[in-house]
């Protein structure tokens, strides 16, 4: 079976992966002209890093990243709201979190394709999608070239996906109501104590910080501000600066060793989940075909379990690709759209702008119970993988709870 697929990212080189280790020869075109570099960092949880271990990357992951034990909440005056056990939640769930920066996680991912021969076209923007007259699926891309293969994978992205608008006939993210600066923080000493990620929240603001190595940080600082304003500035740093000056180190720390031409800011969407996630031979994954905030913990998570369903639904459906399809999004639809209505969920408490709601959530925080978050983050992200906690069945509607985190 010739499979092409659109989108050389995370969810992309995933699934080719995958495909690739059950004997199957995709080929992955990808829009950019060279790997791209862009991004801040990613927190790979237990469920990702089974995925990892099934593809064969765990380890080297493993070798470039952190291994964070805690998350510690504070408000932006230093008071303590609280965490979580991550080191718990990577007992309880058997297998470990990872803190990696997103191009070393690309040079993984793009360096085991090669090792597996799988062909990645870059230059290869995607600009429509037709059915010819057999009721196939072309692909047309900027260059001219165009394909037309068995089965067409779309991991092109939440922003702007040409398989997405020809599954679902619209591709209109959604603004949520805040921006992320994102930056990678590097230094001759410590930037941070420990392994600990930092979360610190205030009335409509937010900075989190995730370390690689005490010397090597990437962050997120955000804040609730309306689509207009949603655009960078000359002197974003210096922004950055004014905006968290007084909340407590090592957040100046932090933005101070960080080159100011490296940050970017993202006016942050998402997209209603799809019940479908097909038309004819074409599939979604990755964020074309569920793309959750940054606050639901678990965008690249997803992604990854995507490769690592859609390989057993391709060996284990008895018809053809419609079967395929249907057991695929029945696995993963319920999951992926709680998933993101948690996100959602978070996101709403989190950029509050009221001092009384503000004063609600951190108290709450400071009361969870960090046992008990273990255990429903363990549940629902385990949920559908064959780990400790999971089931292979179609996720149940449970697990997970109003403070997961995540800085992307």
């Amino acid at each position: 079976m010739e499979i092409g697929i659109l989108g050389g990212g995370i969810a992309g080189l995933s699934v080719a992966l995958a495909l690739r280790k059950q004997g199957y020869s995709p080929r992955v075109y990808e829009r950019r002209a060279a790997p791209a570099t862009m991004g801040a960092g990613v927190t790979l949880w237990p469920n990702a890093s089974f995925v990892l271990e099934e593809l064969g990357l765990l380890q080297d992951i493993a070798a470039i990243g952190g291994r964070p034990l805690t998350m510690r909440r504070q408000d932006d005056a230093g008071n303590a709201l609280g965490g979580l056990d991550i080191g718990l939640l990577d007992r309880t769930m058997g297998y470990p979190t990872h803190t990696v920066l997103r191009r070393h996680l690309q040079e993984v991912l793009l360096d085991h394709a090669a090792r597996a021969r799988i062909p990645v076209e870059f230059g290869h923007q995607a600009v429509a999608i037709e059915l010819d007259a057999h009721g196939r699926a072309v692909a047309q891309f900027a260059n001219g070239a165009n394909i037309r293969p068995d089965l067409l994978i779309g991991a092109d992205g939440r922003m702007n996906s040409v398989a997405r608008k020809f599954v679902a006939g619209d591709n209109a993210p959604i603004y949520q109501g805040f921006v992320n600066w994102i930056g990678v923080a590097q230094s001759q000493h410590a930037l941070v104590d420990d392994g600990a990620i930092l979360d610190y929240w205030g009335m409509g603001e937010r900075f989190g910080c995730v370390p690689i190595r005490p010397d090597l940080v990437y962050w997120a600082a955000a804040q609730a501000r309306p689509v207009s304003q949603a655009i960078p500035s000359a002197d974003m740093r210096g922004d950055i600066e004014d905006l968290f000056a007084g909340w407590p180190e090592p957040v100046a720390d932090i933005i101070r060793a960080t080159p100011a031409n490296a940050i970017r800011l993202i006016a942050v969407h998402d997209l209603e989940p799809l019940q479908t996630w097909s038309r004819a031979n074409v599939l979604l994954v990755g964020d074309a075909a569920h793309a959750p905030l940054p606050t639901s913990g678990q965008g690249a998570c997803q992604a990854l379990e995507d490769a690592w369903h859609l390989v057993r639904c391709l060996d284990s459906a008895g018809g053809g690709l419609d079967d395929v399809f249907q057991a695929f999004s029945r696995t993963r639809a319920p999951k992926a759209a709680r998933l993101a209505e948690q996100g959602r969920g978070f996101a709403r408490g989190l950029f509050a702008t009221d001092p009384e709601s503000c004063r609600i959530r951190n108290e709450r925080a400071k009361a969870s119970n960090p046992a008990r978050d273990v255990q429903l983050l363990a549940a629902g992200w385990a949920q559908g993988l064959p780990m400790p906690g999971g089931s292979e069945d179609m996720p149940a509607q449970t697990g997970g709870f109003d403070s997961l985190y995540r800085i992307e």
